[in-house]
């Protein structure tokens, strides 16, 4: 895995999530989830890791989508190895599938800076990430190297279609476009590539397909600068097969960020602080939801991001409309309010999704269906097959 250590420092320049020493009276109930239990005893991130072979990692999606491998753990015992054109059969009539239906940009941008010197003209490569944008129309971006370029000077992307530094804070920098709107859109579009995982992009560069491959075939709100990977299994076909077995789907809305991909960097995990992102429960999503919930049915979302999406819209202890930043952070000891059930991917060591998963099943559980995941050959990550986790009952 150092390969993937060497380009997360790359990527983000050294930085990391904000940690605190020990002993700082900063273990306080802000840094909780609504719905945590404070820990009482050290919990330690080296709980939450595990070998893992680099040739596990996928690099290019299984195809056709649900021809993906599903490892199954339904309950405190059973494992069972399927795939994802079998989803249907684990699911029920009255059950929802809550699906992110975010949309990834072509945020990876790779352009020039020139300038003017005592020798003449001269210019230097830059690669920009693009983040989030801002409420004055600005972009918040990663740019390589930052230190190449400063504030006021522009840099080209193609014929028409460039940016200009306007401020540099903590690591990143801002950038105003030529462009807005549609033409803005387009040209990301012509000139962009998708902002490939670290874990892939250290080991072969963003194409063509990936276009494709790195999009739901659901996506409908642009922001997204990672996919909710669980719900690229999905295609049309399994879609129907699904709807057609009595299951319903709400779509919400989270655009997953860089920041998902940032390493915890303390010891003690429940110092950790999350990263925020931006999203949106409606109030038809939240009707559905609490619908399902009355009747019975399972709220089962798919991929980390639903699930964390959803748990926030609930932090009062009921689905309600919700919009705005959430940096909600599931470790052991939370208390789930709507999810019953989770599709997810499998997740980096050591990584906030894996306390999450923990805190879903129990961390002795996760560690089973992880040693099981290993033996059999699952592959991991965002390109890798997938795990439908169903906790034991009460």
């Amino acid at each position: 895995m150092m390969v993937v250590e060497a380009y997360f420092a790359f990527l983000f320049g050294g930085r990391c999530a904000e940690s605190t020493p020990y002993g700082s009276s900063r273990r306080s109930s802000r840094l909780l989830p609504h719905g945590a239990r404070p820990i009482a005893l050290f919990m330690n991130l080296s709980d939450f890791d595990f070998d893992l072979p680099d040739h596990l990692i996928a690099t290019r999606p299984t195809q056709p989508r649900p021809a993906a491998r599903l490892l199954v753990a339904d309950g405190a015992r059973a494992i069972t190895d399927a795939f994802v054109r079998d989803l249907p059969d684990w699911l029920r009539p009255g059950d929802r599938l809550v699906l992110n239906d975010t949309r990834v940009i072509p945020a990876r941008l790779s352009g020039r800076r020139h300038r003017a010197s005592a020798q003449g003209p001269v210019s230097a490569a830059i690669e920009v990430t693009l983040l989030e944008p801002r409420a004055d129309g600005d972009w918040a971006a990663l740019i390589k190297p930052l230190k190449k370029l400063k504030v006021g000077e522009d840099v080209a992307f193609d014929d028409g279609f460039c940016a200009t530094l306007t401020g540099v804070a903590d690591g990143q920098g801002t950038l105003r476009f030529n462009l807005t709107g549609d033409d803005f859109d387009a040209a990301l579009e012509r000139v962009g590539m998708m902002p490939l995982p670290p874990y892939i992009a250290a080991r072969r560069p963003a194409d063509a397909q990936d276009m494709t491959d790195y999009q739901t075939v659901f996506a409908r709100a642009p922001g997204a600068v990672a996919a909710p990977t669980a719900s690229l299994h999905f295609d049309d076909g399994l879609l129907a097969q699904i709807r057609a077995k009595g299951v319903d789907f709400t779509y919400v809305t989270l655009h997953v960020g860089a920041g998902t991909f940032l390493p915890v960097k303390v010891d003690d995990v429940s110092l950790h602080k999350m990263h925020a992102e931006r999203g949106e429960v409606s109030g038809q999503a939240a009707r559905e939801i609490a619908a399902t919930k009355a009747r019975g049915g399972r709220i089962i979302p798919v991929g980390t991001t639903a699930l964390r999406l959803i748990e926030t819209a609930a932090k009062s202890g009921a689905i309600a409309p919700w919009q705005g930043k959430t940096d909600i952070f599931i470790y052991p000891g939370f208390e789930f309010q709507v999810t019953d059930a989770l599709m997810t991917n499998f997740h980096l060591p050591k990584s906030t999704l894996m306390m999450l998963v923990s805190a879903l099943m129990g961390q002795a559980r996760v560690k089973e269906i992880y040693a099981h995941a290993l033996r059999q050959e699952y592959r991991f990550f965002s390109y890798g097959d997938a795990s439908l986790l169903i906790p034991p009952a009460g």
